[in-house]
């Protein structure tokens, strides 16, 4: 159970670095509201996520979930350029993911 609330944690990093564009600097009230409620239930599901993961190992996996997450919502959503030397880098930051997940003996 706590991998897929640290997996719900980093989709929610996702949303939550999506929508800090929209803000616009925190001048609109909306995107800003989104964001502050993503960005506080992410952190919430984190730290119970790290009641049973380390705290290494589950910060490695939200960060790369929302790193990861975050250029393909760029990329789809803001018309961000990405090059296919990214593209390699984004899978290359997957594939350590994945093998966090699978060494971390949990």
């Amino acid at each position: 159970m706590a991998w897929f609330i640290l997996v719900v944690a980093g989709l929610l990093e996702v949303v939550w670095a999506s929508l800090l564009p929209a803000t616009r600097g925190f001048t609109r009230l909306w995107p800003s509201v989104g964001f502050l409620a993503a960005l506080t239930a992410s952190m919430v599901l984190l730290s119970l996520a790290v009641r049973d993961i380390p705290v290494g190992t589950a910060y490695a996996v939200w960060v790369g979930i929302g790193a990861v997450g975050a250029a393909l919502a760029g990329v789809l959503i803001y018309g961000d350029d990405m090059s296919a030397r990214q593209v390699v880098a984004l899978a290359l930051l997957v594939t350590g993911i994945v093998a966090v997940r699978l060494t971390s003996g949990e």
